[in-house]
């Protein structure tokens, strides 16, 4: 799995002891939160205030001014909500910066509402104090600028008032401010912010805008400035509306925030967080906005990426646990129709309604296959294989399965590509991928598979088809179980579920890239392997008939399966022992009676799994054979699953009968 390098943390810069101090209100019901916070930020050198409650802090807020406030969301009474709004209410606090903290509201109809409700930032509990304390810095850095800026322009006017009086001095004001206004420019342009001016009426034309605009959007100030309409037509025709709102509120409230898609210099869309303020131009009256611009494209891309993969999470979480019960099931009805059939014989007069039972069973047991693959909890068998060999030799069946209509193009590496892989799962979803192709085409078109190598260290293997694409909703559900555009009875929704819970089971990532119009591209993309050593095979050796007469010991909870596994053997000549949990089984094992076999499910009651009375079985026994099944085993199985021999529920009693007889053999 790709993973990202982790950012260097710096400590902060010691605030210089001649700077003035800013005052940072803290509001939290919890007193270790608050405490937290205050450990956090006492490296900045700023006089921190904690309140326990919207009260308090309001009454706090009534004597002091803050340069920033850290509310809480979630406490009694008096919500984050509600403080926020009674703030906003003030014209001395209006414009007080709010960051609001929490560990409950992380939706995002909550964090559009924090952001609603004044807030310019939003932080997730349990809080980083790196990143709580770097975000602190900036809005105070913010406050301590502009009262500096306002002090600086205060002395200003009154040197300008005395200039007739005192020249000099008023000479060496204009020195002061000038230096001043260079550092704020500096300041502006090494912050990730853009700091603009513009007129409060559509088209918004920009007044002034800062040069960091260049490094968010591609576009040089001067751009925005010299095109009146230049600013409003780059945002998303979806979201004008929101801006447009935004611009009442502002009418209204004197302060606005939302957050809209800005079209940048290289055709992407970049989401940005704008904030503002109402104020007036005071040589012509006009209402002019002064604001700001932050990218949070990374952010809400993180966000809704955290969002799927939670939500898949879960629905595979969900689906595993059915598709295991499906197959004991399954195994209970696949066992006794082969029963049936076998002591009835063919001709007897409920032949056929049989063949029906065991074709839906086979059906039933596909299901809950693929459902296990999306889950990752299907037992898989990887090798070393070159996805090269692996396409080339598997086309055939490809071309066969989309059709004469359906053109397959194979587009191979330049070299091996090598990933460790079950190859049967992999042709699974090879072949799903094409016959997914080939239904978005209506049965026509083209199917190009090619393969491909990053220098990041992956395979990728791509099945591009030249259908009508989707579009963004549809695209963002396309691996979720049971989800399908086709029409009802035509398609299951579970095919490409199980390709992504195979690709995410062998360590490796599914995507499709696809808009409407544009047909659809599907990346497998695996960790690479070296080449492996090759080796000799060995033909099997022809087994013997699959009877015999061992006795062995059946470890099973399920009552209807240890009986069909009972019938079964000693319908083979075997001799046959049960427990129904592996404390049972481990009395018997220590009886005087010997088994030649152990043959237990992995899951069951008590505390002791089947791999566990296996081991402990072998302790005593070590020439006891072990053959252990079940209908489902998980991710933690990888590190035991070649320990002893498996067979997967649900099983046939042809399929029972030929493994213990090779187990027994072997």
């Amino acid at each position: 799995m790709m993973t990202s390098t982790p950012a260097v943390q710096f400590p902060p810069e010691p605030v210089p002891v001649d700077r003035p101090r800013a005052k940072v209100l803290i509001v939290d019901d919890d007193e270790r939160n608050a405490f937290a916070a205050t450990q956090a930020l006492e490296e900045l050198g700023q006089e921190l205030v904690v309140a326990r409650s919207g009260p308090e802090a309001l009454r706090k807020l009534l004597h002091d001014d803050f340069a920033v406030i850290l509310l809480d969301l979630h406490m009694p009474g008096m919500d984050g909500y509600e403080t926020a709004a009674l703030i906003r209410e003030r014209r001395r606090t209006r414009d007080v910066p709010i960051v609001f903290l929490t560990a409950v509201f992380r939706d995002e109809g909550h964090i559009f509402k924090a952001y609603s409700a004044g807030a310019v930032d939003v932080v997730f509990k349990p809080v980083d104090p790196f990143i709580l304390r770097s975000k602190v810095q900036v809005l105070v850095d913010l406050h301590l600028k502009r009262v500096e800026l306002a002090n600086e322009l205060e002395m200003r006017q009154r040197l300008l008032e005395e200039n007739a009086r005192v020249q000099a001095e008023k000479l060496e004001a204009e020195r002061s401010l000038q230096a001043s206004l260079r550092r704020q420019q500096a300041i502006q342009r090494a912050l990730p912010i853009v700091f603009y001016s513009r007129m409060a009426d559509p088209p918004y034309a920009a007044l002034s805008v800062s040069d960091s605009m260049k490094g968010l959007t591609g576009f040089d100030a001067e751009d925005f400035i010299n095109n009146p309409e230049f600013g409003y037509g780059r945002v998303h025709p979806d979201d004008l509306v929101i801006v447009t709102r935004a611009q009442d509120e502002a009418r209204h409230a004197g302060a606005y925030t939302c957050e809209y898609r800005l079209l940048c210099a290289d055709g992407t869309y970049k989401s940005v967080i704008d904030q503002g303020i109402l104020s007036e131009d005071p040589e012509t009256g006009e209402a002019v906005v002064f604001g700001t611009l932050l990218d949070n494209t990374e952010r809400r891309a993180l966000e809704e990426a955290l969002g799927h993969a939670r939500k898949m999470e879960t629905v595979g979480q969900l689906t595993g646990g059915v598709a295991h019960d499906f197959n004991n099931l399954l195994t209970v009805i696949l066992g006794n129709v082969d029963l049936i059939q076998r002591r009835c014989g063919e001709g007897f007069a409920f032949d056929r309604q049989v063949r029906a039972v065991r074709q839906a069973t086979e059906r039933g047991a596909a299901l809950t296959r693929q459902l296990l693959a999306f889950s990752r909890r299907q037992r898989l068998d990887p090798a070393a294989v070159d996805l090269n060999d692996l396409v080339r030799d598997f086309s055939p069946l490809i071309k066969q399965a989309v059709g004469e209509a359906v053109s397959v193009q194979w587009d191979p590496g330049d070299a091996p590509a090598f990933v460790h892989i079950d190859p049967a799962q992999m042709e699974s979803a090879l072949l799903n991928l094409a016959v997914n192709a080939r239904d978005a085409m209506d049965g026509a078109g083209g199917i190009t598979i090619s393969i491909q190598a990053d220098p990041a260290g992956h395979h990728r293997l791509i099945v591009r088809d030249t259908g009508p694409g989707m579009p963004h909703d549809v695209a963002s559900r396309i691996f979720e179980p049971f989800f399908t555009t086709k029409d009802v009875g035509k398609g299951s929704g579970l095919g490409l579920s199980q390709v992504y819970g195979f690709v995410q089971q062998s360590g490796g990532e599914v995507t499709v890239v696809t808009a409407l119009g544009e047909g659809a591209a599907f990346q497998i993309t695996l960790p690479a392997i070296a080449p492996p050593a090759p080796v000799e095979t060995v033909a099997p050796t022809p087994s013997e008939e699959a009877t015999g007469s061992e006795h062995i010991l059946v470890v099973e909870d399920d009552p209807a399966l240890l009986a069909l596994a009972v019938d079964t053997l000693e319908s083979l000549g075997y001799r046959v022992t049960t427990a129904n949990n592996a404390a049972s089984a481990l009395r018997r094992l220590k009886g005087g009676a010997a088994f030649e076999m152990l043959f237990s499910d992995v899951v069951m009651p008590g505390g002791v799994s089947g791999l566990d009375l296996a081991r402990k079985a072998r302790v005593g026994n070590p020439g006891l054979k072990v053959l252990l099944t079940s209908g489902f085993i998980g991710e933690e199985a990888i590190d035991w699953a070649d320990e002893y021999p498996m067979l997967d529920k649900p099983y046939d009693s042809p399929s029972l009968a030929a493994k213990v007889r090779s187990v027994l053999d072997a």
